[in-house]
Order: C-alpha cells, then sequence, then structure tokens
C-alpha cells in the first residue's frame, strides 16, 4: 500500500468516526469506533484463518450450515484451533460482514434490527475464551461499548439505525490482512487514538503519548539489539509506547504492561491484537502500579513509561519495607509520584537492559526527598546514563516542557552522563509543537555516539554533577547563551548628532512655509 493509499484508509476511518461525533464526548465515541474497527479486524482474521483450514475440503467458512451436523462438525474443530492460534472465535453468522450486511438490507422484511444480536456475539467473542490460555486478554474486552446507551439516540430505532450507519460504512473497507507485508490497519489505528488524543484535552495523557516522544523512547531502549527478551511500560495507556518498541526490533518475546484506566486498559489489550501481538505474548494487567504491582517478581530488558506527571500516590511508611523502595531511605513526595516511578521501574530493570522515562523538569531539580533519591541513583548506584529536554507543548493535556531519564545498571560510559537539550528543536503545527524525524533522529544519534555539540549536548563528568549538588537542571550543562551583537556606543551617538541635524533643518523648511502661508509655526 502506497502512502497515498495509506492516508486514504486513516481519512475514512476518521470520516467513520465523525458519523458518531455530534452524539457524544470524543473520548465516548473513540470507545465505539475503535471496538467496532477491533471486531471487524477479529471477523476478517477469523474468515482468513478458516478459509485457509478448509481450503484442502474446496470449502469457504463463510458457506458452512451452522445447524447441520456436518457444520457442527467442521465448526467444533475449527473452534478448537482457532482457539489455540487466534484466541478466540467466531462462527460464519457472527462475523462482521454479516451482521453488517443484515442491518443494511433487511429493512423490506423489517429485519434490520441488529442491536441484540451485535450484543450477543460481543459476549460470544468474550465468552468464547472461557478455560482457555487467552481467557484473561479477551475478558471483558467490550464492555465500554453499551449499544443500550440513550447516547446512541432516544429511541431503539434510532440507535440501531446510527449503528447500521456505521457497521455499514466499516463494511465497505478492506482492511487487507493477507497482505503480511504491512501492517495497514494497526498503523491506521494508532492513527485514530493520536487523532482522539489531540481533542481530548488533559483525559489525553491517560491513553496516548506523541508518536515522535514513542520513537525516541523506543530506539534508546532498543539501541545495540535486535531482539529483546521483554519490554515492560508500568504506565502503557494504550500500549503504543510498547508496540514502537516491537518495531524497532525484530522480535520480543514477551510485552508487559499495566494500566489503571480500565477503558485504557481494554483499548490496550486491542491495541496488542490487533497489531498482530500473539495473545501468549503480551501481559496486560489492569491496577494501580504503585499500589498494587502486578509483575513484582519480574525483570525487563526494556522499560520505558510516561507517567501521569506529579501525580498523587499514597506514600505510605509500609513502602519503607516494600523492595522497590527500601534501599532509598527515602520515598517520593505524596504530592509527586515521578520518582516513585522511577523507583518501581529500576527495581523492574534487568541488569543488561535500559530503560527510559518521560518526567516534568521538576524532578531535575526539586529538593527534599526527591534530591536524596537523585542523589543515590548517581552517586551510590550510578545508574543515570543521560538526561534528555524536550521542547514545551509537545504532549497533549499540558504545555510545561518535559525531560527524558535514560538509566543502565551496567553502563557503558560510568564515568560522565549525557546532557541533551533538544527544547529548541521542533515544529509548530497548530496549537501543538511537534518533534519532526529531524528532530527525533538528532536526539537519538546524539544519545547513541555520545556527541557533544556546542548549545545542544555536553557530556558532565559525575564529579561536575556532584559540585552542582545533584542538580540536574539542564542549563547547568549545556550552554545555550547566545552572545549578542557588541554595541557601538560612538557610531550611535554620531547618528542621534545626524538625526538632530536633520530635524532642524527640517522645522526650518515647515517655519518658512508658515511664514509664506502668513500662520504661526506648529512648534
Amino acid at each position: 500500500m502506497s502512502e497515498d493509499q495509506k492516508k486514504l484508509l486513516e481519512q475514512q476511518l476518521w470520516n467513520i468516526a465523525n458519523t458518531l461525533r455530534g452524539k457524544m464526548d470524543a473520548d465516548e465515541f473513540r470507545d465505539y469506533i475503535l471496538g467496532f474497527i477491533f471486531y471487524k479486524y477479529l471477523s476478517e482474521k477469523m474468515l482468513l484463518y478458516a478459509n485457509n483450514i478448509l481450503k484442502e475440503d474446496g470449502m469457504k467458512y463463510i458457506n458452512i450450515d451452522e445447524n447441520s451436523a456436518l457444520g457442527k462438525e467442521y465448526l467444533e474443530a475449527i473452534k478448537e484451533e482457532a482457539l489455540e492460534k487466534l484466541g478466540y472465535f467466531l462462527k460464519p453468522s457472527e462475523l462482521f460482514s454479516q451482521i453488517a450486511h443484515r442491518g443494511n438490507n433487511g429493512h423490506d422484511a423489517g429485519t434490520n434490527f441488529i442491536l441484540e444480536d451485535l450484543q450477543k456475539i460481543l459476549t460470544n467473542i468474550e465468552q468464547s475464551t472461557m478455560g482457555t490460555a487467552s481467557e484473561d486478554d479477551f475478558d471483558n474486552l467490550f464492555e465500554d461499548l453499551d449499544l443500550a446507551s440513550t447516547k446512541l439516540g432516544r429511541t431503539e430505532s434510532a440507535k440501531n439505525e446510527l449503528i447500521v450507519k456505521v457497521l455499514s460504512h466499516l463494511d465497505k473497507i478492506d482492511f487487507q490482512l493477507e497482505n503480511n507485508e504491512t501492517d495497514i490497519l494497526g498503523d491506521a489505528y494508532e492513527y485514530l487514538i493520536g487523532q482522539f488524543a489531540s481533542g481530548a484535552g488533559k483525559k489525553a495523557g491517560e491513553f496516548y503519548t506523541p508518536q515522535g516522544v514513542s520513537k525516541i523512547l523506543a530506539k534508546i531502549v532498543a539501541t545495540g539489539k535486535t531482539k529483546l527478551k521483554s519490554a515492560y511500560d508500568p504506565t502503557c495507556g494504550s500500549g503504543s509506547l510498547l508496540l514502537r518498541i516491537n518495531k524497532e526490533v525484530d522480535d520480543i518475546n514477551n510485552i508487559y504492561g499495566q494500566e489503571l484506566n480500565r477503558t485504557t486498559y481494554n483499548l490496550a489489550r486491542m491495541n496488542m491484537i490487533l497489531h498482530d501481538v500473539h495473545y501468549q505474548k503480551f501481559d496486560i494487567r489492569q491496577e494501580d502500579t504503585l499500589e498494587h504491582p502486578q509483575h513484582m517478581h519480574m525483570k525487563f530488558e526494556a522499560v520505558v513509561a510516561n507517567p501521569p506527571f506529579s501525580a498523587n500516590w499514597s506514600a505510605s511508611p509500609l513502602f519503607m519495607t516494600d523492595d522497590r523502595f527500601s534501599q532509598y531511605g527515602k520515598l517520593a513526595p505524596s504530592s509527586k509520584a515521578d520518582f516513585a516511578f522511577v523507583q518501581h521501574m529500576i527495581f523492574h530493570l534487568a541488569d543488561n537492559g535500559a530503560m527510559a522515562i518521560v518526567l516534568p523538569h521538576g524532578v531535575l531539580f526539586r529538593g527534599g526527598a526527591e534530591l536524596h533519591i537523585r542523589k543515590f541513583l548517581i552517586e551510590e548506584k550510578n545508574y543515570l546514563d543521560a538526561v534528555i529536554g524536550l521542547p514545551a507543548n509537545i504532549f497533549y493535556g499540558t504545555s510545561i516542557p518535559t525531560c527524558i531519564l535514560v538509566f543502565k545498571k551496567c553502563r557503558e560510559n560510568p564515568d560522565d552522563v549525557l546532557f541533551i537539550d533538544a527544547s529548541q528543536h521542533y515544529e509548530k503545527v497548530k496549537t501543538q509543537n511537534m518533534l519532526r524525524e529531524e528532530d527525533i533522529d538528532k536526539i537519538v544519534s546524539a544519545y547513541r555516539n555520545r556527541t557533544e555539540e556546542d548549545k545542544y549536548s555536553k557530556l558532565a563528568t559525575l564529579n561536575e554533577i556532584t559540585e552542582n549538588d545533584y542538580n540536574l537542571n539542564i542549563p547547568r550543562y549545556v550552554d545555550t547563551f547566545e552572545q549578542e551583537d557588541a554595541i557601538d556606543l560612538q557610531a550611535i551617538a554620531d547618528e542621534l548628532k545626524d538625526m538632530e541635524k536633520q530635524l532642524a533643518e527640517t522645522d526650518s523648511l515647515i517655519a518658512g512655509y508658515c511664514n509664506e502661508l502668513n500662520i504661526s509655526t506648529p512648534f
């Protein structure tokens, strides 16, 4: 698929999403449209898989008689294989194309009412996995698609009409799932999530990291590696950051994540499956990461996060006996959980791994417990590898400048820390600042090569950081001062004299005209 075709698909999906725009808030119609796209994806994946199994018998899955003894025998055999390979099962009558066709073509017979059947199908998908290895990955996956909601319409007929319209438009789009060379639908799905984030205000930070930032984090933790044993994001949102790492390497054995928001957790699981990450290769959990970690005894080779900035947490004294925090001697403040996330992630970082986290600039210089933790990480552990300053206003919902902190337990360059000031390298697009490809490449190249560049990057020794009392504020290390041109005071004085002379000549000329006209001068 060409770039133009890809953009056409993205625009088609966005136009269909806008069918629901007038009915509800952005984050609500997001759940419907993304859920329906996911249902269509599962259907087309099921159809391709079943047709491939039936190829030797010269049959098509859609033509199986579900009520005949032979048909039931076929379905049972296909179901067993599908649950193992795909993780779920759909009967021919439950496929997206079938329900969309019935909704769009049953007007004359009055049989186009599909809401009840559609709800049953979505429930059946979830229930088909019960007792199997994929049960946790599909459990209540469609719970946010409330087809009884009055936001879809005041009457059942109005709700049905709207859903039929959306499904009909989606049914006309070919997702090209048989094309294994590209992740066309996955890219389009990411595009939609980004579009919803741009209109979601402060809520956007709950589920989406801008692509430019995702690329930087992913490239940093994948540096020097083509395969990863594991990747982990403790605040994974929609999973886009983990999927970006998946694109940077040839293979990741297992992907792990945790997300507090239930709706976003569902979105993350859908996103994994839709990007063809096998259900056995990802483990996304829903809970509060700091208070109730779900992967407590595991270590990961790549650890990334864009946690909520300066969030509240309990900072309970009980955490002083928690292995994640106990060795530091102090907890992050209850009003600012930034370093609590850092400590949590470092605990889960493997000795051969890399960790990158996005945080507000305050973590670089704030005092108290945060200074104590910074000092411990640098002086006692020597884990800090790089500090990267990003432009302001690149995150949805907040305009504050942010930074990326990179940590490694076994650093290749233990004698210095790389500071990068990329705050002035961006493009302004409408009201948002965007990282361009050249901006991303410049950051990643500077990090990987540990290059020093005037007014951009600097290798600071540990002694320098100690002398600065562990204040990591980037201007202390990267000098971005621009020398102003020298001012020639004599030239300015001469210019003023010339101006006074010209002014006197002009006054004299005006006075002459006034005398000729026999009127008083204006000065």
